[in-house]
């Protein structure tokens, strides 16, 4: 059976623990092991940082849509703005890099050591769309 589930939030840092207690909850009624709901909240949560910082700059509040889906032990994820986009995604997923002086540049890095599959793609002056995907294990 397939769950899906679909959000907008708005692009403000105090709002994704909602989208994060949303993902713990879908697994959970899913007996997924703690181990994997760990790593996939912590791969969701960059993938919301990366909108939040990154997608509006400077801009008022813009919405992030959000997909969740699990279907067996299939989950993914799709976290897409339509922010400024990214010029270069080569450049954007290497470990340190960021067009930000105080970020960490390790977003991308993070999410691609908890997930099985990260997919990114981007348009300039469009936006972003960051497809998650990881094969669960269910609890015994």
């Amino acid at each position: 059976m397939k769950n899906t589930i679909k959000l907008e939030i708005p692009s403000i840092n105090s709002i994704c623990p909602v989208a994060l207690d949303t993902v713990k909850s879908l697994l959970k009624q899913n007996d997924v092991t703690a181990e994997d709901t760990s790593d996939v909240c912590t791969a969701v949560k960059e993938a919301l940082d990366n909108c939040i910082q990154h997608a509006y700059a400077d801009e008022w509040i813009k919405p992030i849509f959000v997909s969740l889906s699990l279907e067996d032990r299939n989950f993914t994820a799709t976290i897409r703005d339509t922010g400024i986009g990214i010029q270069n995604i080569e450049q954007a997923r290497t470990p340190l890099f960021s067009t930000l002086a105080d970020a960490s540049g390790m977003g991308f890095t993070i999410m691609e050591s908890f997930m099985d599959s990260v997919k990114v793609r981007s348009t300039p002056e469009k936006g972003t769309t960051v497809t998650l995907k990881k094969e669960l294990r269910i609890k015994k």
